[in-house]
């Protein structure tokens, strides 16, 4: 396991998944109920984009860096809880600190709402207890994903999101994923899952949209960004968030968001959105 999310904080991925993980966030807070999110991936918990890390692949300037002008009015509505975040990570203006997703998620629940972040790299694991640890509502593992996701589901509150994050680095990775969802759906059929993956040159995004689909869970939605030009040994182009059992109305909030980031975002004319139902909801 030699993955750290530390070099790639808040590149335009980042800004993808968590825009879409705090979207919903706010739609599943609807409800008085409390719930649940467990974070399979969960890295560790804030990055320091004036790190060593982050300034060794500049990532961010490719994303968050290309937010600090306001996108459109009914846009920036949508997005403004997780704007809120981000100033509050930097109250003294700019942009130095960037959360991770257990840090968002756990700012953004209620008193009642509860996180479970895992994360598998023992430096990480270590940096994540330790930030995390003054939290009541969060508790931290380190084991592998899909155990994290067998041990944790159904919830007790019967409600959740689980997202789910690979790296991609192992060949298997593509495959793994799809068994983490087969098996978190059967145990837990009614939750939010969230599946993100990277759009390269490579068959990883159609291998994993044509899995989803084939679950047939009612609600599943695929969103993809691409910023640029995806060619062989170029790298990340873009990324996807495969959402299965949308919560309702939220396909219109990204109908939204996605094309704005897209333009924003993209190189050149590059920029493009993609929000389509893989399974309509029922």
């Amino acid at each position: 396991m030699n993955y750290r999310h530390a070099y790639h904080a808040g590149n335009h991925a980042d800004v993808l998944k968590h825009i879409g993980l705090t979207r919903v966030i706010e739609h599943m807070k609807k409800k008085d109920k409390p719930f649940r999110a467990i974070d399979a991936h969960g890295g560790i918990g804030i990055y320091d984009l004036a790190g060593i890390e982050a300034g060794k692949t500049g990532e961010w300037e490719g994303g968050i860096a290309k937010l600090a002008e306001p996108l459109a009015r009914d846009v920036e509505a949508l997005i403004a809880p997780y704007r809120k975040v981000l100033h509050d990570l930097n109250p003294g203006g700019g942009l130095r600190f960037y959360p991770g997703s257990p840090e968002l998620a756990l700012r953004l629940m209620r008193g009642n709402d509860r996180l479970i972040a895992n994360e598998l790299h023992p430096e990480d694991a270590v940096l994540l207890e330790r930030h995390l640890m003054r939290d009541g509502r969060a508790r931290v593992t380190s084991v592998d994903a899909d155990v994290c996701i067998k041990a944790n589901l159904p919830p007790p509150e019967r409600r959740g999101v689980i997202l789910i994050d690979p790296p991609y680095e192992a060949k298997t990775e593509t495959e793994r994923a799809l068994r983490m969802l087969k098996h978190g759906l059967r145990r837990f059929a009614q939750g939010v899952f969230m599946l993100w993956y990277p759009l390269k040159k490579d068959p990883v995004g159609e291998v994993l949209t044509s899995g989803a689909q084939a679950m047939g869970v009612a609600a599943t939605l695929k969103v993809e960004l691409r910023v640029r030009e995806a060619f062989a040994g170029g790298g990340l182009a873009g990324s996807g968030l495969l959402i299965l059992n949308t919560p309702w109305q939220l396909d219109q909030d990204l109908r939204l968001i996605v094309p704005a980031l897209a333009e924003r975002l993209g190189l050149g004319t590059w920029g493009h959105a993609t929000i389509d139902w893989l399974v309509p909801p029922v």
